[in-house]
């Protein structure tokens, strides 16, 4: 497969930004647009401004997929303040009676309706303790509020309050991975590439194929069916290289060796085994 150029990349590319405590999720957005020259920029799960840390955000046409990557688990690392001294044992074995599925109502101050909900708590473990500010580590369902939780913890141990909090890992993306950089890096990067390395950039900037390929089955098509694919056409079973092994209604990456095509989702009537959901198309296909 031919190297994308940074052109190509801006049009369909998602980045892995640590965002630091101050800005709002949309407001982070606004400064990687303005780095970047992007016409558009969308977060892949918000972060409340006074939290920092994973914030993958997609450009332009890649936050067509967005819904592909937005309800991932979450992992944060925080630190709480209880309202008076307790053994690690006895927070430990508190924290217990909210692992798995709870019932959350949203904050006074978030954005959703505010009625009771069902969320799921895969881990949630103590770290260190001193004093009374507590070291946590937690995994939990998109949508639920850590800073509910643990004022609901507290309600259990004679109060507790959340002092800081740090997302860590949001879905396939991490603050372990080589492209996960800071709004100055990001400046950095774009200004060397302003006077001719790409270097830097060109890591930082996550390939939408890449992505997709991470959260979506993916089904190979053959190269005869591309024009019409992108044409709009459903998917019919002349235009795969194998049998379709995707169950009904479920959404899938159609791909011609290293061509992205789009997102179909399955559904057999007659002849036609699924239909587009979106079809990309940019200067680099075929």
């Amino acid at each position: 497969m031919k190297e994308k150029t940074i052109s190509d990349l801006l049009k369909f590319s998602i980045i892995n930004i640590d965002k630091p405590c101050g800005p709002t999720s949309f407001g982070t957005d606004v400064i990687v647009k303005k780095i970047l020259g992007a016409e558009t920029a969308s977060h892949l799960g918000t972060l409340d401004p006074q939290v920092s840390g994973v914030l993958p955000i997609s450009l332009n046409r890649a936050c067509r997929l967005q819904e592909y990557f937005m309800h991932k688990n979450k992992t944060y690392v925080g630190i709480m303040r209880v309202h008076k001294e307790i053994s690690e044992k006895e927070i430990g074995e508190e924290i217990k009676n909210f692992l798995g599925k709870i019932m959350q109502k949203p904050p006074v101050k978030s954005r959703v309706k505010r009625e009771e909900r069902e969320r799921e708590v895969f881990s949630w473990k103590i770290l260190e303790i001193d004093g009374k500010d507590v070291l946590f580590e937690t995994e939990v369902q998109a949508g639920t509020y850590i800073r509910k939780l643990i004022s609901s913890l507290g309600e259990k141990i004679g109060g507790a309050h959340m002092l800081e909090l740090r997302r860590t890992k949001a879905g396939i993306f991490s603050e372990k991975d080589s492209n996960f950089v800071n709004l100055y890096e990001l400046e950095k990067a774009m200004d060397e590439f302003k006077k001719g390395n790409e270097k830097e950039l060109r890591k930082i900037l996550i390939p939408g194929e890449e992505a997709i390929k991470k959260v979506l089955p993916v089904v190979e098509v053959n190269e005869e069916s591309l024009k019409k694919l992108y044409n709009g056409s459903p998917i019919f079973r002349e235009f795969l290289l194998e049998d379709l092994r995707i169950k009904e209604g479920e959404k899938f990456a159609a791909f011609c060796g290293d061509v992205f095509v789009g997102v179909y989702v399955s559904g057999k009537i007659e002849n036609i085994l699924a239909r587009p959901v979106f079809v990309h198309k940019s200067s680099s296909n075929v």
